[in-house]
């Protein structure tokens, strides 16, 4: 079913505002972060958009020697066209250590120079596309150095972007962020997810609380279940490094999964800023129900890939000890016990070498409590089934029972398809774009808070501690499963305990 959007008054909204002068300086800018994501994004802000201020620029910085003429060449590699030539008039590069004083002593020294000639007014935005061990250390010593030291309402802003991971687990995660709060403020501090730079994610909030029709449904009453899936084709890659340090659950489930089940379960926030998104986020994280032991054994799939129809198996991956007990995959049964959904399951999943790249939230309501059409019963009729897509088609799907041609009593599910694609006539634009954006522009909306990072890890500790001390063959042990497929058998069990199964694949 291909919609047009009607035009309202309420498209007034959608004319983006952008920064005043600003500097970006990119941390690790000949890396491979900044050259698939960050790079492009801010050319597009400064091309087609047109949404960089007249003053700006962008200083790389970097232990790899490289000219300013060499940046602009890798900044013209990564963005082809007229967009990535408008950043690269704007580019420099300043090599340096990044736990050594000398090398921020000399970027100090550079951006003086670059902030007099352009006429930023000192207001600057540091994205530290870094190993997260690097984050303190780097932070300590722009402070050391000066560089981020503003004065709230009336001096120059100066603000600090990092990547997830934020700590591999609640002990950690405590000491990065004690470390961060002695030389930056909260207001400073923007920690990237970027799920939630992605408009499909942000439409979660505007589906839900922008039309009335959903209210009624969006509990309990009428939900049955939830499955949310984010699966990868692709293995470790390039990354095999890091993610065999990590494992899927932090890499995924800590952040991008239960952000994603926060914005479905949470209830409606008063307005649409951060602190009143992040208060609903954090209520709705207090009400989900804690791992026990039981719970890790009966709740929980972790699995590991190993060779099938899409290649070969992780342990076999360059770069991945071959008696590696990482998981690549995880499926869990969570419980979010308010009056809102309690008893109502919620499945997650996500795991690399699947069969196919989605990621998608599909909420299936309860059946009619009576059939008028005997002899069916209700349990005889497709549930009706609303489907968010993510990635990559991004859309809405919503499943209903509708008559079709023929016999007097004849039906089938219907799929009432909306592609943003086709809708909008645009793709919607890549997340670090807003991400990018939002920080020039001072708005923390879509960035997580150190307490909303706190408690993510504090829900997943138990799990991460059951693992520890039990090994991959104690409780919840490591299962294979064929890359190129949908994981681990026992991930369909889990669903199939209920009655249930999941929506795509096994």
């Amino acid at each position: 079913m291909q919609v047009t959007p009607r035009i309202t008054t309420t498209d007034l909204l959608c004319l983006e505002r952008g920064p005043g002068p600003c500097a970006a300086i990119l941390f690790g800018a000949s890396g491979d972060l900044a050259r698939r994501k960050l790079l492009p994004a801010l050319a597009a802000l400064a091309g087609e958009r047109r949404l960089l201020p007249e003053h700006f620029f962008l200083l790389g910085y970097g232990r790899t020697p490289l000219t300013d003429a060499d940046f602009a060449r890798q900044v013209t590699e990564a963005c082809p066209g007229a967009a990535g030539q408008a950043l690269a008039g704007r580019c420099f590069y300043q090599t340096g250590g990044y736990d050594d004083a000398a090398g921020h002593a000399a970027l100090a020294a550079r951006l003086a120079e670059l902030e007099l000639r352009f006429g930023t007014g000192g207001n600057r935005a540091f994205y530290l596309a870094l190993p997260p061990e690097l984050y303190a250390p780097v932070c300590e010593r722009l402070a050391a150095a000066g560089l981020t030291t503003a004065t709230p309402a009336t001096g120059p802003w100066r603000r600090v972007v990092v990547e997830k991971p934020f700590g591999r687990d609640l002990r950690t995660a405590d000491e990065l962020d004690q470390r961060l709060a002695r030389v930056l403020r909260p207001e400073q501090l923007y920690r990237i997810d970027h799920y939630l730079g992605k408009d499909t994610v942000q439409n979660i909030l505007m589906l839900r609380f922008a039309n009335r029709v959903f209210a009624p449904i969006w509990n309990r009453d009428s939900i049955d279940h939830v499955q949310i899936t984010v699966a990868e084709e692709v293995g470790v890659g390039h990354r095999a490094g890091y993610f065999d340090a990590t494992g899927v659950l932090r890499d995924m489930c800590q952040n991008h999964l239960l952000q994603l089940l926060a914005l479905v379960a949470m209830d409606a926030p008063p307005r649409f800023d951060a602190a009143a998104l992040e208060a609903e986020k954090l209520r709705l994280l207090d009400t989900l129900r804690p791992w026990t032991p039981a719970r890790i054994a009966a709740d929980l799939v972790r699995g590991q890939y190993g060779a099938g129809p899409a290649g070969a198996g992780y342990c076999t991956e360059p770069g991945v000890p071959a008696d590696s007990a990482t998981e690549t995959y995880l499926a869990a049964r969570l419980f979010v016990d308010d009056w809102r959904w309690a008893g109502v399951p919620f499945y997650l999943r996500t795991g690399k070498r699947l069969a196919k790249r989605v990621t998608e939230i599909a909420l299936t309501l309860k059946p009619v409590p009576h059939s008028i059409f005997a002899p069916l019963n209700p349990e005889d009729l497709a549930p009706n089934v609303l489907v968010m897509r993510v990635q990559p088609d991004e859309g809405i799907e919503l499943t209903i029972q509708a008559k079709r041609p023929g016999p007097k009593l004849c039906m089938s599910a219907m799929n009432l398809d909306v592609s943003y694609r086709e809708a909008f006539k645009a793709d919607p634009p890549d997340a670090y774009q807003r991400l990018l954006l939002d920080v020039m522009l001072g708005d923390q909306t879509l960035f997580l808070s150190g307490e909303l990072v706190r408690r993510s890890w504090q829900f997943w500790q138990p799990v991460l501690d059951a693992w520890a001390a039990a090994g991959a063959d104690g409780i919840c042990p490591l299962q294979p499963y064929p890359a190129g497929s949908w994981g681990p058998p026992a991930a369909a069990r889990l669903l199939a305990d209920d009655g249930r199964r999941w929506r795509l694949g096994a």
